[in-house]
């Protein structure tokens, strides 16, 4: 039987670190990337706006099944995809709810898993109420679009998310804002899962992620200190996820473990995810690798890992005075058994240009190699 082509929609890092998979399974791989020169550019075949419909059905009509870097492609254009019958995965039906944290909430409450409280809000003074009814302090999130700490903020005040509400209604289209209560939480966890379309799952360890700014910064896998009982909530937790929204491919559920050790969900994506790169050095089965499996319904691989312990630290702006590249000779030299990813970006404060992962059997020691060949790239 000839392999089947993958599509993916979006140029990004993520797309650039499923060729690799890819070319070990000899699957063959198309990207469309926004602009020419992104970090997939390798394997880029078109490139194009994914929210126009020509440009994405073009493009759908030259593979046999769709996937995706991101999950911004508007939900009319993925159901065109559908009823043209062309494979996509996740489907518009999952998706919905990693476009839209609302909707995230509602069916995630549907589904009786654990959150924090939250509503949604259109004005200052429901923003006011819930202030009031929560110590004073809440989270406020756009319901789209956010990442990497954007459309994301801490009020303490009603009038504090005001110039989003204006935003809103500047553009024609009204909507509400979700807010959250303050979660007191010692540590943040995310637990990867990867489903097929027949149903089968396998999951990864759950890790701690470490924020910076609003942004990963690191990623220890497993989780340190994390009980059985906690680890198997985890993974219950984005077993009974991916089987209620229908989930095809890679799925990150982020968490709280809070101070008086619950776990509540945070956050959903619907790809590979960062949460998730150390397994490329770290598992039997990389979670690009996995994706790929999933989205063409084959057997999905073990996720055992290589050694006790791995940890994946971003390289966040690079240096502001050469390439990337530039450090390698350095960097490698210092520490020949950690793994350097270089997404082909120009350096920029804050921009994830690129990771590296170090693995062994002590954890102070993958920690320590870890971060000091990340700091070779620093400005």
């Amino acid at each position: 039987m000839a392999s089947r082509t993958v599509g993916v929609i979006g140029g990004g890092q993520l797309a650039r670190m499923m060729i690799p998979a890819a070319v070990e399974l000899g699957i063959p791989i198309k990207v469309l990337a926004e602009t020419p020169g992104m970090s997939a550019a390798i394997a880029a075949t078109a490139v194009g706006d994914y929210r126009d419909l020509d440009t994405v059905l073009a493009f759908a009509d030259t593979v046999d099944v769709i996937t995706f870097d991101h999950e911004h492609v508007p939900q009319a254009v993925l159901r065109a995809l559908v009823e043209r019958g062309i494979p996509v995965r996740p489907g518009p039906d999952a998706l919905q709810y990693a476009q839209d944290k609302l909707l995230m909430r509602q069916k995630l409450g549907e589904l009786g898993l654990p959150m924090p409280d939250w509503a949604s809000i259109e004005s200052a003074s429901e923003l006011g109420a819930f202030l009031d009814d929560h110590g004073g302090r809440a989270v406020v999130k756009t319901a789209r679009g956010g990442y990497d700490g954007k459309g994301v903020r801490v009020v303490t005040e009603p009038n504090g998310a005001d110039d989003w509400f204006t935003a809103l209604n500047e553009d024609g289209r009204g909507g509400a804002l979700l807010v959250e209560e303050l979660v007191g939480f010692r540590r943040e966890l995310a637990q990867q899962v990867a489903r097929r379309p027949s149903g089968e799952i396998a999951a990864w360890p759950v890790v701690e992620t470490i924020q910076r700014d609003g942004v990963c910064a690191e990623v220890i896998a497993p989780a340190p200190d994390s009980a059985p009982r906690a680890a198997g909530i985890a993974q219950d937790i984005a077993v009974r996820i991916a089987e209620g929204l229908d989930v095809t491919g890679m799925l990150a559920v982020e968490l709280f473990e809070t101070t008086d050790e619950r776990l509540l969900v945070n956050e959903l994506a619907m790809r590979p995810h960062n949460s998730g790169h150390w397994s490329i050095d770290g598992s039997t089965t990389s979670q690009f690798e996995q994706h790929l499996r999933a989205v063409l319904d084959l057997p999905l691989g073990a996720t055992g890992a290589s050694a006790p312990w791995s940890v994946m630290v971003n390289i966040l702006g690079g240096p502001a005075d050469a390439s990337l590249a530039d450090r390698y000779p350095a960097a490698l030299a210092e520490h020949p058994t950690v793994k350097v990813h270089g997404y082909g970006k120009e350096s920029r404060p804050g921009r994830k240009v690129g990771h590296v992962t170090a693995c062994g059997d002590d954890l102070d020691d993958v920690v320590f190699q870890a971060r000091s060949t990340a700091g070779h790239f620093d400005a």
